[in-house]
């Protein structure tokens, strides 16, 4: 009995190195870059600003990735679904 509280006492313990997770670590909150760059201007005609939002493969990049806001990455797909008609982007990877 004496042994299970003990174990409660060291799970509260931030030393305790039984129960630590690396994976459930609290994550910094990411800031949109376009919120947060007055002078960040989204063009589809502009290749080296799409690429950052594009993956190796040439998909579109979730918004837990780029750490875009809503409005933002609506904006961040249209873009890029601009530049790909446009042959700015490809559709696929080569």
């Amino acid at each position: 009995m004496a042994d299970k509280k003990n174990k409660r006492n060291n799970r509260n313990n931030k030393n305790y190195d039984e129960d630590y997770n690396p994976r459930l670590r609290k994550q910094r909150k990411k800031v949109c870059p376009l919120c947060g760059d007055t002078n960040f201007v989204l063009d589809y005609k502009n290749f080296d600003c799409m690429k950052k939002f594009v993956n190796d493969k040439g998909k579109i990049l979730p918004r837990r990735t780029t750490g875009a806001c809503a409005k933002h990455q609506r904006d961040i797909t249209l873009a890029i679904k601009r530049a790909r008609q446009i042959a700015v982007l490809p559709y696929t990877a080569e």
